[in-house]
């Protein structure tokens, strides 16, 4: 029996609307991990949802210190730093200091570069937000962009339906010579087909994890995934296993998302799925 690996999870809390927090902490708590929420801001609702300037919103980018160094008082060692959606250049800042101060031998930081979709970067993110980012992803064992964080990553066009050696290639720059994993998500492997593409940093090999396209597109599904490959790596994973646990786990919340009529904004429904993570069935 071994102890609940602790993961920093450095993401906002959203009330209604599934995503950030309220994805990660039961995703991470049913496979087994000590999820331990770092909350850079509370929201009533996504922003997704109408009317969003009238949403409760409470800043908490200045508990990010506060919090490190209550932890650092309190001797918190950590397995998995793991950050989502940062809100401003500060936040960026801010958790790049976090990282310096708990990463110790064998802690896994995972930075999701939640910049953009669609092509295009959010209209949020500033210029300064996209260099910070660049520079926290810097610092990461495992990034987990989609196509339009990859591009910007990058500062390169973006491509909606890159080729396997396009893929390779922007894997093998964004590994910064393989000294990080990358996991970039979206990629397509033919009609019919979605997942991600792979390159594991202990092996320098690239792979593929592919599942069946869903006719629908939710929020949340980014936070999803990279919680699953987390918690599946933290296991003791490979990153391709880890990979295609994910992908599939995501397939089947949008289907069962799509069977309940789920409306788009609410997300998917991952609940009633989370007895596969906990009794570690085999979702490949």
């Amino acid at each position: 029996m071994n102890a609940a690996p602790k993961v920093a999870a450095v993401h906002d809390l959203t009330g209604f609307g599934r995503c950030s927090l309220t994805v990660a902490l039961p995703v991470l708590g049913a496979m087994g991990c000590q999820c331990c929420p770092v909350p850079t801001a509370y929201l009533s609702a996504h922003t997704g949802f109408p009317a969003s300037e009238r949403a409760s919103f409470l800043d908490m980018t200045g508990q990010l210190p506060r919090t490190a160094e209550h932890w650092g008082e309190l001797g918190v060692a950590l397995d998995a730093i793991y950050s989502g959606f940062l809100s401003s250049a500060e936040q960026i800042g801010l958790l790049g200091e976090f990282i310096g101060r708990f990463r110790q031998a064998g802690t896994l930081v995972l930075v999701d570069p939640v910049m953009g979709d669609h092509g295009r970067a959010y209209r949020t993110y500033t210029g300064e937000m996209c260099e910070k980012m660049k520079s926290l992803c810097d610092r990461a064992d495992l990034i987990t962009p989609n196509l339009t964080e990859a591009a910007l990553l990058l500062d390169e066009p973006y491509c909606a339906s890159p080729g396997p050696d396009q893929v390779r290639r922007t894997l093998e720059r964004l590994s910064l010579e393989g000294k990080r994993s990358v996991v970039i998500t979206g990629v397509s492997a033919g009609e019919g087909q979605v997942g991600a593409a792979c390159l594991d940093r202990e092996t320098g090999r690239t792979c593929i994890a592919m599942s069946r396209r869903e006719e629908g597109q939710y929020p949340g599904t980014g936070d999803l995934f990279a919680s699953v490959l987390l918690g599946a790596l933290l296991r003791g994973g490979e990153l391709r296993s880890a990979a295609e646990c994910a992908v599939e786990f995501v397939r089947r919340a949008v289907r069962r998302t799509l069977e309940l009529g789920t409306p788009v904004l609410e997300g998917v429904q991952f609940e009633g799925l989370l007895g596969a993570l906990v009794n570690r069935e085999e979702i490949t």
